[in-house]
């Protein structure tokens, strides 16, 4: 996605301090879609416009702030960039980051900071997705092998048959149906705990 294409939702509760960053972000070729001076309706305003970033400009992260945060990362994951003037408090920068903040920066902003912190945020953001995924994908993994090890061994157990048996059975059940082996070891389980 080419940088003239992010668009970018803008939270500032400072009405001078947006103005100068939305200029800023719009000499760097990004397009500012939506400006609030809350994170009230927040949520509200990242599902109706789906904006590529959301960046937050003030002084510290409150409670509510950190919860609407947190309930964007979970549900409609966005890189958050947030900038505090003054905050280093550690527990803020830490609680920010676990509510899905790519980048926390503070002393405010200057223009010439905005595009590589931008370029920093995206990046890292994309980078976490993608981890996100790969740990969703091995704990899918995990389950399905677990599933099968489970059946596997209820077969063992009711047949009296060997693992290699118990996996040809669960196999030529799965061709049979055209299921995977999965769903016909969760029916299979589902099954012999009846009996």
């Amino acid at each position: 996605m080419e940088r003239a294409e992010l668009s970018v939702m803008l939270v500032d509760d400072e009405t001078e301090r947006a103005q100068l960053l939305e200029q800023a972000l719009q000499q760097h070729g990004y397009q500012v879609i939506c400006r609030l001076t809350s994170t009230a309706a927040l949520r509200h305003h990242v599902e109706r416009l789906q904006p590529d970033m959301i960046i937050i400009d003030m002084d510290s992260p409150d409670r509510d702030t950190l919860e609407h945060m947190a309930v964007i990362s979970q549900h409609n994951p966005k890189p958050i960039v947030f900038f505090a003037e003054q905050d280093q408090d550690p527990d803020n920068i830490r609680l920010a980051i676990q509510a899905g903040v790519s980048a926390y920066i503070v002393d405010g902003l200057t223009p010439k900071r905005v595009k590589p912190i931008l370029d920093v945020a995206i990046a890292r953001f994309h980078e976490f997705q993608q981890l996100r995924q790969q740990l969703a994908s091995s704990q899918t993994a995990l389950a399905e092998q677990q599933l099968l090890e489970k059946a596997k061994r209820l077969l063992i157990k009711h047949r009296g048959c060997t693992e290699a048996e118990a996996f040809q059975t669960l196999r030529k059940l799965a061709m049979d149906r055209q299921q995977k082996m999965t769903e016909v070891a969760r029916d299979l389980i589902s099954l012999m705990e009846v009996l």
